[in-house]
């Protein structure tokens, strides 16, 4: 696909556009078919907690990026969660 900005655009500017300058092509058509078999699902609630953690294994996650360290943490728990399940 040819790249159509230069730069990606602020908010900002995205909001400026109008609606017809927006380049949709690449979003597929949702017909009757694609909603004839789609399902409601509700979403998975995930609760906050307060948890005391050491400080090296919060550098540890934190490391490879700091976005996301906290859903890393969660899937090795549930990881662990799994396995543990399937002795």
């Amino acid at each position: 696909m040819k790249k159509k900005y230069e730069k990606p655009l602020t908010l900002e500017e995205l909001a400026a556009l109008p609606d017809s300058a927006i380049d949709t092509s690449d979003i597929p058509i949702l017909d009757e078919a694609f909603w004839s078999k789609a399902v409601v699902t509700a979403p998975r609630t995930k609760p906050n907690v307060s948890l005391r953690i050491d400080e090296d294994v919060i550098a540890y996650f934190k490391k490879e990026s700091p976005k996301g360290y906290t859903a890393r943490m969660s899937a090795v728990l549930a990881s662990y969660v799994s396995a543990q399940r399937s002795r």
